[in-house]
């Protein structure tokens, strides 16, 4: 195993995108930015409100479901979700809204805020709606003068609006088997997309990181796994989709413990967080994703 480089500062704009959050229905504010790794998961409250999650093979597209009445709890809940969407390879996060009860539409000046701190990122990301068309909020919506954001009757609407518009040429993927020389197939495969879009100064790193990451689903996940390499301006993003449902965590071994493989209990998750300026989790709609992303 090649070793790893020194571990880097943070990368300035990376953690920016997420550096807003809510204090109150319609008002944003800075907050410090969390660092890496971003693991998100679904999550229910003692209040009865739910925020489910889950992302495409790619991590190019991520899904968000909003459950229960609308309030500032419940804004507090999405935005936590939306921050850490926003630092990771998205470009487009889909928000359901038919299970959230907002019968005023008072939701409003929020979603209006998210939508324009993700667009105004420095890296833009589209923020869709998915509403009944006849609720209060998408009537709202309607009169709302300049930008807004895009309102869909439901998720598969707004998928197929989203796939119609994205690039195809600057991506790449292959589904592979569960074994050994899997592992130097996706390195295969990140290194031409290196190579092809002129990237070659992020091979090195990038082959590092999707061999723990292939190396995971291999020796953990035991499922096929779908490997992607996609590029967004100056930004590599490698990610590793299986079918199992637990999620990887990092490992920082304790002076006494016994040497052994890079991928026991997340150790080689370390050398992506050593090299990568970004990387986590997310839930896909069977099994996870796991990314980094390499500038």
């Amino acid at each position: 195993m090649v070793g790893a480089k020194p571990s880097r500062p943070p990368v300035r704009g990376f953690a920016d995108r997420e550096r807003f959050t809510t204090t109150a229905p319609g008002g944003w504010e800075f907050a410090p930015p969390i660092e890496p790794p971003y693991l998100l998961t679904t999550v229910t409250s003692h209040h009865g409100v739910r925020v489910a999650v889950s992302s495409d093979a790619t991590t190019a597209v991520v899904e968000m479901a909003a459950h229960g009445p609308w309030s500032p709890h419940l804004g507090e809940q999405i935005s936590a979700g939306l921050r850490l969407c926003l630092a990771g390879p998205s470009v487009s996060i889909v928000v359901d809204l038919h299970r959230m009860d907002d019968p005023s539409g008072l939701s409003m000046p929020f979603w209006l805020a998210a939508c324009r701190q993700a667009w105004l990122a420095p890296t833009p990301v589209q923020i869709v709606l998915c509403m009944p068309e006849a609720s209060a909020l998408s009537r709202r919506l309607e009169y709302v003068e300049g930008a807004r954001p895009r309102v869909f009757n439901d998720v598969p609407e707004a998928r197929m609006a989203i796939a119609e518009g994205m690039s195809r040429t600057d991506r790449r993927q292959a589904r592979l088997a569960p074994r050994p020389g899997s592992v130097q197939a996706a390195r295969h495969l990140v290194q031409e997309a290196c190579r092809t879009w002129h990237l070659s100064h992020l091979l090195h790193d990038a082959s590092l990181a999707v061999s723990e990451l292939a190396g995971n689903a291999v020796e953990h996940a035991r499922t096929d796994f779908v490997v992607t390499v996609s590029r967004n301006a100056n930004r590599l993003n490698v990610a590793v989709k299986d079918d199992a449902p637990g999620f990887p965590r990092l490992h920082k071994p304790a002076s006494g413990d016994p040497p052994g493989s890079l991928h026991d209990h997340g150790r080689g998750l370390l050398i992506v967080h050593t090299i990568a300026a970004g990387w986590g989790d997310m839930p896909a709609r069977v099994g996870k994703v796991v990314w980094a992303t390499l500038m």
